[in-house]
Formats: C-alpha cells, sequence, structure tokens
C-alpha cells in the first residue's frame, strides 16, 4: 500500500508541478491570451508524454493493464489535440514563423526538433488506427521506434526554449519522458529474456 502510495504521489507531482510552475511563470505578463493557451497546450502534451508509457505498460498500482492500455489510448488522442492547439496558437500568434518551421528552415533548432516531433507524433497516432493491419511484434516495433523519436524530439524542443517552463521542473519531466520511454521500449525484451531460461 505505502508503495503502490509513493508511486502515485509521485506520478502526480511530475504531472503537475511544471504545469503548476508554467501557469504562474513571469512570462505570461506579457503575453496575449492566445499565445499563453498555445505555450500551455505544449507544456499539457510534454507531461503527457511522460504518462503514456506507464499507462501503456501498466504500471500504476491499482489499475489493470486492459485499463490502462484504454486509458493510454484516449490520452494519445488528447496528446495530438494538445499539440494541434499548441501549433494553431502559435500559427495564429505568428503565421511566417510556423510556416518557415514546418518547412524546415527556421533559424531557431528548437522548432525543427518540435516539427520533427509533431510528424512523428501523428503518424503514430495513424499508425495506432492501423494497428489491425500490422502483427503484434513488428506494430509494437513500428509505434515504439516512432514514439522515441516524438519523446526524444520533445524534450530537445522544450529544453532549447527559454519560455513558460521553469527549469529544473522542465528537466526534470523531460529526463523522466525520456527514462520511462526508454524502460518501456525495453521491458518486452527485459520480460522474453526472463522467460527464456524456464523455458530451457
Amino acid at each position: 500500500m505505502a508503495r503502490a502510495l509513493l508511486i502515485w504521489t509521485g506520478f502526480v507531482l511530475a504531472l503537475v508541478l511544471p504545469l503548476i510552475f508554467a501557469a504562474t511563470s513571469e512570462y505570461l505578463a506579457w503575453r496575449d491570451p492566445v499565445y499563453i493557451a498555445a505555450g500551455f497546450a505544449g507544456v499539457v502534451a510534454l507531461t503527457l508524454l511522460l504518462a503514456q508509457p506507464f499507462l501503456a505498460c501498466g504500471w500504476l498500482p491499482g489499475v489493470h493493464l486492459p485499463l490502462s492500455r484504454r486509458v493510454h489510448r484516449a490520452v494519445g488522442v488528447f496528446l495530438v489535440a494538445a499539440v494541434v492547439v499548441h501549433v494553431a496558437g502559435l500559427w495564429i500568434t505568428s503565421p511566417p514563423d510556423i510556416i518557415d518551421a514546418l518547412l524546415l528552415r527556421s533559424p531557431t533548432p528548437f522548432s525543427v526538433w518540435g516539427v520533427v516531433a509533431m510528424w512523428a507524433l501523428f503518424a503514430a497516432a495513424l499508425l495506432s488506427l492501423m494497428r489491425r493491419r500490422f502483427s503484434p511484434r513488428s506494430w509494437r516495433f513500428s509505434h515504439t521506434s516512432i514514439v522515441s523519436i516524438v519523446v526524444l524530439g520533445s524534450a530537445v524542443h522544450a529544453f532549447l526554449i527559454e519560455g513558460t517552463m521553469n527549469t529544473t521542473s522542465k528537466a526534470v519531466l523531460c529526463s523522466l519522458a525520456m527514462i520511462a520511454t526508454v524502460a518501456a521500449v525495453a521491458s518486452p525484451w527485459l520480460r522474453a529474456r526472463r522467460r527464456v531460461p524456464g523455458k530451457e
């Protein structure tokens, strides 16, 4: 019980604290509402990236794996929606910058990383809709490979931006998201390795 409480507490704090820091940032004082909404949608998307490996692998105590994976799929929809809001809001505030970013000719490196992560996210979502057309193994490999690009690209994108996110909470959130994603990608392989000696 204590272990479950500790896991849930750490999980919730890791998701909520970056949002609180972003919502109270001094950078918001001179920004217009559309820009604030766009930036906050990006922060929400980043926190959802941390939640996804936990849900996909059923790591949250008290949540059965089938339910956890259903929530994982629902969160994936919200993740895509958050990214769309993020990009659309930035488009409204500065169309030329978004056009340059989408065409990968932006002078700011964080824009390129963000666009790569965005297209990889859309590809992962599309792949999820086509899941029945693939074998479980090939689908899992493709999905986890693309998602790894999403997480890496999003983390670098966030790291390079000086904005509303608190530097420490951003670093912790991005690091946790990458660690959790690597662990989720490696977990099927590790389980298979553990099963082999038993078969022999």
